[in-house]
């Protein structure tokens, strides 16, 4: 089995430092260091606590050395693409999830940037924690099983205002949603 730890902890820009702060309980650098490069054993509990720390599921942090993966070889810079010193994995959509709040938003119909086949990844926030979506698109539950999308421009109390994301279109407050999900990802087909 390849570790892909360090993969992943780079591509979401942590230090071994920073993913060691993140363990619950808090680990060394070091310690994150040698299950990185196999000096230590990485046992189930590790891979829990690593993982989480992460937000990812265990079983993303090992694959088979037979199956094939996506690899990040380029980045498309200011100047160009530029190569990367060594190929890394890529993380794909369905290594995003950990905790069951990811979700997926299908687009049919353009609606400002976004076009139709468009899948907008969302993660669910516990409305208190509506600050961190300030600004950022998100779906919200109201009543009688309908939605509401757009961008979090407002919340006071237990209500939150939504600017959808066409033209012209007016404000919506959604009282007291029960979850807010914010995009995290956009996948589009070219």
């Amino acid at each position: 089995m390849i570790n892909r730890i360090r993969d992943i902890r780079k591509q979401k820009g942590l230090t071994l430092a920073d993913l060691a702060e993140a363990c619950s309980p808090p680990t060394t650098p070091q310690t994150v260091g040698r299950l990185e490069t196999g000096m230590r054993n990485l046992s189930l509990k590790w891979m829990e606590r690593i993982a989480a720390a992460l937000e990812v599921d265990p079983e993303m942090l090992v694959r088979s050395e037979k199956a094939g993966h996506p690899q990040v070889v380029a980045t498309l810079a200011k100047t160009g693409p530029e190569a990367l010193a060594t190929p890394q994995d890529a993380i794909l959509a369905t290594d995003l999830g950990g905790d069951g709040s990811l979700m997926v938003l299908d687009i049919a119909y353009p609606h400002g940037e976004y076009r139709p086949g468009d899948q907008l990844w969302l993660r669910r926030l516990n409305p208190e924690e509506a600050a961190r979506a300030i600004n950022r698109d998100v779906l919200v539950p109201k009543k009688g099983g309908r939605f509401a999308f757009g961008r979090l421009i407002d919340r006071k109390g237990k209500m939150v205002g939504l600017l959808p994301p066409g033209h012209g279109e007016k404000q919506q407050v959604v009282d007291s949603p029960a979850w807010i999900a914010v995009a995290e990802m956009l996948v589009r087909r070219l």
